[in-house]
């Protein structure tokens, strides 16, 4: 069995097909999914799908790239409230994107400030309820670990980790846990699968990211959890390990890592 930690179920990509892409994932070994949520909206349709089929649970936060978009000053209370309320695996995604340009009305500096402003108080609300944490870093990797080392307690993931060896050593110095997308599985991507191979054994997992990033042979194509399958067996492959065996290694790592998992 494996487990997809990150997919995006509540995706416009997967409109009315989300019972057809569970089914299939399923069929194709896949004993979980975890849907991720992005904003308020988005966690509590994640929540609601979540709440209708038994092999999915999700995750609540404010990704970085719409903070601008959170008006409301009771956000934190709200997704505290759904966190409580509900099944609810982790909090996330949350983090830093350095890649996107800001919004037109802000400086770079005013973009980055407000990113890490909604990342902080997240981060103080999973450490109070105890909560594990998916992070989003994309070309942010220092800053996100900077700020990671004031909340010790906080317990992550670093989702779709393509940054360099030296931010996995000090992710992993820090106790918390890497995860691989389809990237392991591109020719051009020999850094990841690198880390992939050299991750402690208790704190690798794998995602599929879906809708996004989809790995060979799907690359170019709309990712589904059932894909996760290839990126498990590339990373089984560099790590000189049988499928299978990779397989229920990383089901042990997502169980003991999120809340509420089967």
């Amino acid at each position: 069995m494996l487990i997809d930690t990150h997919a995006h179920l509540t995706s416009d990509r997967f409109r009315d097909r989300v019972p057809e892409i569970v089914a299939q994932a399923d069929a194709a070994g896949i004993g979980h999914i975890i849907t991720i949520g992005c904003d308020l909206v988005d966690s509590g349709q994640a929540v609601e799908l979540a709440s209708k089929f038994p092999n999915v649970t999700a995750t609540v936060g404010i990704h970085p790239c719409y903070v601008d978009e959170i008006k409301e000053s009771d956000w934190a209370m709200k997704l505290r409230n759904l966190v409580e309320e509900n099944e609810v695996s982790g909090i996330g995604e949350i983090g830093l994107d350095y890649y996107h340009a800001p919004p037109g009305s802000y400086s770079e500096s005013e973009w980055r400030s407000l990113q890490a402003d909604f990342f902080k108080k997240q981060l103080v609300l999973a450490e109070e309820l105890g909560f594990p944490v998916v992070i989003h870093q994309r070309e942010s990797g220092d800053d996100v670990l900077s700020i990671l080392q004031d909340f010790p307690k906080v317990q992550a993931v670093l989702h779709c980790f393509t940054g360099t060896l030296q931010q996995a050593e000090s992710a992993l110095e820090m106790g918390h846990s890497l995860s691989f997308t389809g990237v392991v599985t591109y020719p051009k991507a020999p850094e990841v699968r690198e880390i992939a191979a050299m991750v402690p054994e208790d704190r690798i997992m794998v995602e599929t990211d879906s809708p996004y990033l989809a790995p060979v042979p799907y690359r170019g194509k709309s990712n589904e959890p059932g894909y996760v399958v290839h990126t498990a067996a590339k990373i089984a492959e560099v790590r000189g390990m049988d499928a299978d065996q990779f397989a229920a290694i990383t089901t042990r790592n997502a169980q003991n890592f999120f809340k509420h998992l089967l």
